[in-house]
């Protein structure tokens, strides 16, 4: 091996992401994380051991290089693995084409034109039905004939490490007949993933559930932070406005959907039967684990939730099939949340509401506070891999801190 990859990494040999960095003498460009490395793509380019024009590796996003189409990404990736393993490669002896992360600035991986938000995980739609409406009839008439989604705010998505301010707005109090504006006293985390996709379509255009991988590049770890009691108060009857649209954050390295594929699994059975647009063949769900864990200021972190991606009850292919059926264009960047991921025990739920059930079962901190929603100075901190048979691919982590209202 080329480079020494720490046994357990996140970046090992099969997963190969990619990112955008700079450091103090190198401007923003494309790079690939490779244990606790970056190889400088655009660095590798000056070996002219590329088929394409290469600029596109110095540009501050992914999206020209994404837009090349997946023949050109998927052999960057497997020629660089190859050259990783290889002890007489063109990346040997060459210590200059790797920079520590720990030495690099992350940046936004793509310009994010739109970002679309789904409510997928049954589970979670449940819990919220449960607690929200009548327990007998907690999912909503349409939940499992279509992918509910919304349009968010690309514009507030930031990447892993940037703080945010808690958010304000109106809220109603309990037994008030009318709102008052204040600092949200219930923000919350949601566990999400997001797919990129990578590939434009034209107006009127559709994408089937046979196609839509070919349009999806990668994912994302998601956190899609939510004012549950601002939101309580506006959602009717357009839905998510100032509760959702003040921050989303994401992590920095864009895992491929090659680099996931040892990790299909199925998913959990659709009954009703799904329209034909939405039915699919072959596995679409992915086993990846996922944890949250909640850093108050100044104490150790703890670990809150562990969920996995593969309870999704709709998959990436469905909604994809869904958001284009009306003839919506989707362009090269564009993100996708895939809604609050919870599993089916109560450890395993993506978001303070349902951890703490509303606020009935407060969590108890290793200083001896409790949560029952995320306070001033709380970090949150989302991680994700996949494992399998020895192999590892993972995300890194998605970290975030909430800084007082402004």
């Amino acid at each position: 091996m080329i480079i020494n990859i720490p046994e357990n990494s996140d970046f090992s040999i099969h997963n190969l992401p990619f990112g955008i960095f700079s450091t103090g003498d190198r401007s923003p460009r494309a790079g690939i994380a490779v244990g606790e490395h970056i190889l400088d793509l655009a660095a590798v380019a000056e070996l002219d051991v590329f088929e394409f024009n290469t600029a596109v590796l110095e540009k501050d996003t992914l999206n020209d290089f994404i837009a090349l189409g997946k023949s050109i990404t998927k052999k960057v990736r497997i020629d660089i693995q190859h050259w990783l393993k290889d002890e007489s490669s063109i990346l040997a002896g060459k210590p200059e084409l790797f920079v520590l992360q720990s030495e690099a600035q992350m940046h936004m991986p793509v310009y994010i034109g739109d970002y679309t938000d789904f409510y997928s995980s049954i589970e979670h739609a449940t819990n919220v039905g449960m607690m929200f409406r009548d327990p007998e009839n907690a999912l909503l008439p349409n939940w499992k004939h279509i992918p509910v989604g919304y349009h968010g705010r690309a514009s507030s998505i930031i990447l892993s490490g940037e703080p945010i301010h808690r958010p304000k707005g109106q809220v109603l109090p309990k037994d008030a007949s009318t709102p008052v504006f204040q600092a949200s006293a219930r923000l919350d985390f949601e566990l999400e993933m997001a797919f990129i996709t990578g590939k434009n379509t034209t107006l009127g255009e559709s994408v089937s559930t046979a196609e839509a991988e070919d349009y999806i590049f990668g994912m994302v770890l998601f956190n899609d932070w939510s004012a549950r009691d601002i939101q309580k108060w506006e959602y009717v009857p357009l839905g998510p406005f100032l509760a959702k649209n003040f921050a989303s954050s994401i992590s920095p390295w864009i895992v491929t959907m090659e680099a996931l594929e040892p990790f299909r699994v199925a998913g959990p059975v659709q009954e009703p039967k799904v329209q034909s647009y939405l039915e699919f063949e072959g596995d679409k769900n992915y086993d990846i684990n996922l944890e949250v864990a909640l850093q108050p200021e100044g104490v150790e972190e703890q670990t809150i939730c562990n969920s996995n991606y593969k309870y999704m009850y709709w998959n990436m292919a469905q909604q994809l099939a869904h958001h284009t059926v009306n003839g919506c264009n989707i362009n090269v960047g564009d993100l996708y949340g895939s809604g609050t991921i919870s599993g089916k025990d109560e450890k395993s739920y993506g978001s303070m509401l349902e951890l703490a059930w509303m606020g009935t079962k407060p969590l108890q901190m290793k200083d001896g506070t409790e949560r029952k929603f995320i306070q001033d100075g709380d970090t949150v901190i989302m991680r994700g891999h996949a494992k399998k048979d020895g192999v590892r691919v993972g995300f890194g982590e998605v970290s975030t801190k909430v800084l007082p209202a402004k």
